[in-house]
């Protein structure tokens, strides 16, 4: 029976309080409400902060371009890396005194006629 107190007061305390940590939450809510419309309200009235902002979100926007012009230059750098990759492989494993190393090393060197320097 003792027991069966303890876990009504428990109960009755858990619920009592819950009213009281919603309204927590709703003026803490509110209070951010408040003062976002307050900023945004100061940021608007004032030329120089909504040229700063849209400065900003223009730096965004071209940050987001270059980001994405490098990873597309990451992409090909990788797919060029992979088949040095495999060309570093061959090389590796042909046995240069043989016909058919000799043929392959010249393949490979073919690719030094036919690149720039």
């Amino acid at each position: 029976m003792r027991h069966l107190n303890g876990l009504l007061i428990v109960a009755i305390l858990a619920i009592s309080t819950v009213p009281l940590y919603g309204q927590r939450q709703q003026q803490n809510v509110a209070k951010l409400k408040s003062e976002a419309r307050n900023v945004v309200g100061t940021i608007a009235n004032d030329k120089a902060k909504t040229q700063t902002r849209q400065l900003a979100q223009a730096a965004q926007e071209k940050d987001r371009k270059k980001a994405k012009t490098l990873v597309e230059r990451i992409d090909q750098l990788q797919k060029q890396l992979a088949e040095f990759v495999v060309l570093s492989n061959i090389a590796e494993q042909v046995d240069l005194n043989s016909p058919d190393g000799r043929e392959i090393a010249l393949i490979i060197q073919s690719l030094d006629q036919s690149c720039p320097d």
